[in-house]
């Protein structure tokens, strides 16, 4: 688990996946802060431990550093930046504006480098330093009809992470959670109802979609000491991945 007390920040904590992730993190015990454009409809809680709200616009280079640099000031400074903020709406790429591509582009690829940036700055004068975990997807691993920019992005962010882990090392650990399917509250306007998620879910080998606290978990170990020894990896979070399409249209039974 994470030490107790660590000052941890996640990107887009209020809802989904990020506010799943904030809550893993405040039941090992640690400080939370989540941002978000607009504060959750509801505290990020657990019994005993709160997650504090402040607002930021991650894809605002110039406020990164002003916001870091005060909840450092404010926490006595920052243990772990989780990037979760991101994600598409569904869109082929011949029928989206680029104006729109650019938009997604700079969400998912260069507001966590604006962020890990600010992060760095605070993290690398820390006797203990620091741990950034990038939110990932299998959309930057394989082709990702619907959302080409976003995909895209997603496989920049992992490589970008790569180069952190090396350049930052030794002050800071940097890796990626490559997410597969995952559930949160939004999870009807891709699958459908109740039955559509577990057809969906179905076709993953563990026979589920992954949950937000099974992503908690794994950014809580990767910012942990029990993972002191592990930066510049990607750990993926799919639940052994997808069943390639050409098992059940071959002939063969498999």
């Amino acid at each position: 688990m994470t030490d107790k007390g660590q000052m941890v920040v996640v990107t887009g904590g209020t809802r989904g996946v990020g506010a799943g992730i904030a809550r893993r993190f405040l039941a090992a015990g640690a400080r939370v802060v989540v941002c978000a454009r607009r504060p959750p409809a509801a505290p990020v809680e657990v019994p005993g431990n709160t997650a504090e709200f402040r607002p930021l616009d991650v894809r605002d280079a110039e406020a990164a550093p002003e916001f870091f640099g005060a909840v450092a000031a404010d926490h006595g400074g920052i243990d772990v930046l989780v990037n979760n903020a991101g994600g598409t709406p569904f869109g082929l790429l011949a029928e989206t504006p680029a104006a729109r591509q650019t938009k997604i582009v700079q969400l998912n690829l260069l507001a966590p480098l604006y962020t890990s940036l600010a992060a760095y700055e605070v993290m690398r004068r820390q006797e203990t330093g620091g741990v950034i975990v990038m939110i990932g997807s299998v959309s930057g691993t394989r082709p990702s009809p619907g959302s080409g920019a976003y995909g895209a992005a997603k496989a920049g962010l992992e490589n970008l992470a790569r180069t952190m882990a090396v350049e930052w090392a030794p002050e800071v650990r940097v890796n990626t959670v490559v997410l597969g399917l995952t559930r949160t509250e939004s999870s009807h306007l891709h699958y459908g109802d109740e039955d559509g998620i577990a057809a969906v879910g179905r076709t993953v080998p563990l026979g589920r979609l992954a949950e937000p606290a099974d992503v908690g978990d794994a950014c809580v170990f990767l910012a942990s000491d029990a993972a002191r020894y592990v930066s510049g990896s990607s750990l993926h979070l799919h639940g052994g991945g997808e069943r390639p399409a050409f098992l059940d249209a071959a002939s063969v039974n498999h």
